[in-house]
């Protein structure tokens, strides 16, 4: 291997270029230009394929729907545009319901979940009550369907009469989406902190920190950062369960909406709205739950979808 620039050895061409590329008025070899317009012939030879591959496949799914004796009549059905855009105004009022309900349940999970992560993690015997009282509620909210929990909780406490209770179905159900949520998320923090190296605690303590600051700046930090990837999946899946609400009634989000509309029209159209709806709410937060697998080692270099 040969050089342009007199001094540089055979060899090191490579290494002489990466630590000069910032250096001001720094001009790469003629190796590494024909290198870098190597990988840029690559990367636009893939992405060619990948477009090509892509629109055949999809052109064959759509000839093949299209053709199909009864596309005609699923069409009216579903893929209505006249009744989507008549639907479009009421169902996107009910959308921002869903979404008021994402963003505060998943607050409340998110500092629930931490809660209990750290009541199971407890150590010693004089917490065991709380260990014990942590360990039954994860399970049984883990093993109850969320559509059920939303009709106890949606029905069952107006029922109650108490006073002072809220009866209003978002508050309800918002509460039936944190008691369920809450006990996975609680098992994804405890999976971080028991990740956590026992060294780190006893490192903690030798520096003279007490048992809650050694949890508080050592231990947490660590494990909040590992399960940031599993967390953000648990968020993606509560934007979409967030649609459950409509089974309480009173709640016109926008599966409600479109129920409404549905049955108004004897058209399917306005399920195919939300549905898109939630599709421009998930499909971004999916994305970003692979960035930051990626940024913190989940997957690798590309590896998403």
């Amino acid at each position: 291997m040969t050089s342009d620039r007199p001094g540089d050895v055979p060899g090191q061409v490579e290494l002489h270029d990466i630590e000069n590329q910032a250096e001001p008025g720094w001009t790469p070899s003629a190796r590494q230009r024909e290198r870098d317009a190597y990988r840029r012939g690559r990367t636009l030879r893939s992405v060619l394929i990948a477009v090509a591959s892509t629109a055949v496949v999809g052109g064959g799914l759509v000839a093949g729907l299209v053709s199909s004796p009864g596309w005609d009549r699923t069409r009216d059905t579903f893929f209505n545009w006249d009744v989507a855009v008549d639907a479009f105004p009421e169902v996107l009022a009910g959308f921002w319901i869903n979404v008021k309900i994402f963003l505060i349940s998943g607050a409340c999970v998110l500092v629930f979940g931490l809660l209990l992560a750290v009541l199971r993690t407890l150590r010693g015997p004089v917490f065991w009550p709380l260990r014990a009282l942590a360990v039954g509620y994860i399970d049984l909210f883990r093993g109850l369907p969320l559509i059920l929990t939303l009709l106890l909780v949606g029905f069952g406490v107006p029922g109650l009469r108490l006073q002072g209770v809220p009866t209003d179905p978002v508050v309800l159900g918002c509460v039936a989406l944190v008691l369920t949520y809450s006990a996975y998320v609680a098992e994804v923090f405890r999976a971080g902190i028991e990740s956590v190296h026992p060294s780190q605690r006893a490192a903690a303590r030798s520096l003279g920190l007490s048992g809650p600051q050694t949890l508080r700046y050592v231990v947490l930090p660590q494990a909040v950062r590992r399960v940031v990837p599993p967390l953000l999946n648990d968020l993606v899946a509560l934007t979409k369960d967030s649609g459950l609400i409509s089974i309480l009634g009173a709640a016109i989000d926008a599966v409600r909406a479109a129920q409404i509309i549905t049955a108004q029209t004897f058209n399917f159209t306005p399920y195919v709205v939300a549905g898109v709806l939630f599709l421009l709410l998930t499909i971004p937060l999916t994305r970003l739950t692979d960035y930051v697998s990626r940024r913190y080692g989940y997957l690798p270099a590309g590896g998403h979808l």
